[in-house]
């Protein structure tokens, strides 16, 4: 429950966190049938049993992503190492690629890049906006990059980027087109296939509501195309009549995803050894996604953002950002003037037991960010953040109607119900 010191023996105590409800900006709360999962035993990564839980990881993120594509597969490794492994084996020196920032993860996609030597150009909406269509196509007219690469939803202003014309956009100039959808997969749609989205990552914590560490991909011909020019096999497993692609060789062994493919394949060449229990978490989380039905979770991560937000301003807190492209899993809040922020915060995970997020950058100490995501996203939860929120609020001297946020939240669940 608190800070534990060793025994003499060198030993500590068994874990006991302390409960919480996680409702920040991400990780959140993981389903109870996911962890169960996660418990399941140990198989052989060449197991027959084993490889069939990865072609149905494959077909059932197929689902997740709306898509067709036959690449689609998990990167062992947080919802970062998915993004380093689409930008690394897409990614050659010299290369052009065009990032609109509208957040923080735009800046990471922009680092990313560089590191991996492009020449990197950029455009930047201000905080809490995102892009038009056409300031989009007037910057790839301008520019003519190789790779557009952007985030879907940008849980650092809680704003959500349209995506369904910027596919075809990027098609007209011969782009391809990466997006980063961690804080969206599972909880608003993520078109792959209708978007003509080319190359696609996420994560596990957000929506998808599993535990940081897997981070499902997929990708189409026209990105295939361009990594398996790159393609290399390490010499300790090549066999004699096995040869190098003539593109350059992908600067990173554990995120590339030509190996990644072989090892995905029939042909299960080895890479690294498939991280056996987040496997079983992504293929839990993708079940438990799908047997809701995607529609119907999205409508529940809706509802339970508009209940959220009602409370919010019945209590006369202002909500961040344009209204027309909020994230429906994320909600920004604007901290009232004479409120301590962090204590605020402190309290509510302390007497309460309730996470919410901060922010950075720009919006460092002006916003909180309220997650609804996943597990997470219930009417109970809701109900007991609004509660929590108003009772801290009151006792830091901000006044507001007593009741008026629950109140406003159970008008929000009954017109959805009606």
């Amino acid at each position: 429950m608190s800070s534990q010191k060793p025994s003499p023996g060198g030993l500590f105590e068994d874990l006991d966190p302390a409960p919480r409800l996680l409702m920040g900006p991400g990780p959140v709360d993981v389903y109870p049938r996911v962890l169960r999962a996660m418990s399941t035993p140990m198989l052989g990564q060449f197991d027959p049993q084993f490889t069939d839980y990865m072609n149905q990881v494959m077909a059932l993120y197929r689902q997740v992503y709306r898509t067709e594509n036959h690449w689609t597969l998990l990167v062992n490794g947080t919802a970062r190492a998915g993004i380093e492994a689409c930008m690394v084996s897409l990614i050659s020196p010299g290369d052009r690629v065009l990032v609109p920032i509208f957040g923080r993860f735009g800046h990471l996609l922009h680092e990313i890049a560089s590191r991996c030597g492009a020449e990197v150009v950029t455009i930047e909406a201000e905080w809490g906006r995102v892009f038009e269509s056409d300031a989009l196509r007037d910057a790839m007219r301008r520019h003519r990059p190789k790779l557009v690469a952007m985030v879907h939803g940008d849980t650092s202003t809680t704003m959500v980027q349209p995506l369904d014309e910027i596919g075809a956009i990027c098609r007209e100039f011969d782009a391809l087109l990466y997006v980063d959808a961690t804080a969206t997969l599972g909880g608003m749609p993520v078109e792959v296939d209708a978007w003509n989205l080319d190359i696609v990552s996420s994560g596990l914590q957000k929506c998808m509501s599993g535990p940081p560490g897997s981070s499902p991909v997929t990708f189409n011909e026209r990105a295939t195309a361009v990594v398996a020019r790159r393609r290399h096999v390490e010499a300790g497993i090549r066999s004699e009549g096995m040869l190098d692609a003539a593109g350059p060789r992908i600067q990173s062994n554990y995120l590339d995803l030509p190996m990644l493919m072989d090892y995905w394949s029939p042909q299960r060449l080895n890479h690294h050894t498939e991280s056996t229990s987040m496997l079983y978490a992504a293929r839990e989380c993708a079940r438990v996604v799908l047997g809701e039905g995607l529609e119907k979770g999205f409508v529940r991560h809706r509802t339970a953002s508009n209940a959220l937000r009602a409370g919010l301003e019945a209590m006369g807190l202002s909500l961040y950002g344009d209204p027309a492209h909020r994230m429906t899993n994320v909600t920004g809040v604007h901290i009232p003037d004479g409120v301590e922020a962090d204590k605020l915060r402190g309290e509510l995970l302390n007497d309460f037991g309730i996470e919410i997020g901060t922010s950075f950058g720009p919006l460092h100490g002006k916003i909180w960010r309220i997650g609804t995501m996943g597990y997470v996203c219930r009417k109970a939860n809701i109900l007991r953040c609004l509660t929590a929120m108003e009772a801290v609020l009151r006792r830091n001297g901000y006044a507001c109607e007593a009741g008026a946020a629950v109140d406003s939240a159970y008008a929000v669940y009954d017109d959805a119900t009606a």
